[in-house]
């Protein structure tokens, strides 16, 4: 399987994390398989799948193409359905697990930062949190090939150009998955300087949430003035730099609270917050209830 899944219970010291499983230290890693019924399927495969429907991060960009079945999800506590045809991208930020499957076959794509194409390394950064896109037949067929290829050329590891052939041809079929999420936005050019601000401010929080607190913090990286910024993230948006600078944090809170056993204090500590009692604060008052309240509340 795509994954060398770590068994680990719900709760460790910090968020399970899923290794890739690469080609021969391309940090790549692609395969397709169909899953009609678990219990027929080798112990390899269903180990992998047991392991998938635990709360877990993935330490790659991950891309998943469902040409055929259902999948029930659960990312960022928030329960989604992906019907085929479809893709999805996965940030390796984003906490995940799988809740059902129903006959499904699907292609996966695993490629770490380093085999990525920097220009798709930043569109990607700028897509997530990214939804399922249902796809037509002709780029589901188009997509498809090119996973095909990809997983063709994954096993000719005796050719001579064996990691740029591989290397080459994911980045292609990153692009193409890409290409499919930009068709439905505005293209940059059409943004108004505010919504460019705004997206600047976007890439800038999910970079550097745990060190900038402040909104004065973010428009000094963005050399522009605090009434400027927040002038154009509320037109974008429709809230204020600190709603979102908050909603952040408290995300990153809400996964390390329900993913691991560290206490309030060191989660505090970890994303920034020298003061605990402040922390705990603003828990309560983003999240509606204390951060011990969240965790025993969310607890099975």
């Amino acid at each position: 399987m795509l994954r060398d899944l770590k068994q680990m219970r719900k709760h460790a010291q910090s968020i399970a994390v899923n290794t890739i499983t690469d080609h021969c230290g391309s940090g790549i890693a692609i395969e397709r398989f169909s899953l009609k019924d678990l219990h027929e399927t080798d112990q390899a495969t269903q180990d992998s799948v047991e392991g998938a429907k635990s709360a877990h991060r993935e330490d790659s960009h991950s891309f998943f193409l469902l040409e055929s079945g259902t999948v029930h999800m659960e990312i960022d506590f928030q329960k989604v359905e992906i019907k085929s045809p479809s893709v999805i991208y996965m940030h390796p930020d984003q906490v995940h697990r799988i809740l059902t499957l129903d006959n499904i076959t699907v292609s996966v794509l695993a490629v770490n930062n380093e085999s990525l194409n920097p220009e798709y390394l930043k569109l990607l950064e700028e897509l997530t949190p990214a939804k399922s896109l249902a796809l037509e037949k002709k780029t589901l067929l188009l997509i498809s090939e090119a996973f095909s290829l990809g997983i063709k050329l994954a096993e000719r590891i005796n050719d001579k150009l064996y990691r740029s052939l591989l290397k080459d041809s994911c980045n292609t079929l990153v692009a193409l998955i890409v290409s499919q999420y930009l068709a439905l936005a505005e293209s940059t050019d059409a943004l108004s300087r505010y919504r460019q601000i705004a997206k600047a401010f976007k890439s800038a929080l999910d970079r550097d949430f745990m060190i900038l607190k402040r909104p004065a913090d973010f428009a000094l990286s963005l050399n522009i003035s605090t009434p400027y910024l927040n002038e154009c993230v509320k037109n974008a948006t429709g809230y204020s730099v600190s709603y979102h600078i908050q909603q952040r944090i408290i995300l990153e809170a809400k996964r390390l609270l329900y993913h691991s056993d560290k206490s309030v204090k060191e989660i505090s500590a970890e994303l920034g917050y020298d003061d605990y009692p402040y922390f705990s604060k603003l828990f309560t008052k983003v999240a509606g209830i204390t951060p011990l309240t969240f965790r025993n509340k969310n607890l099975d």
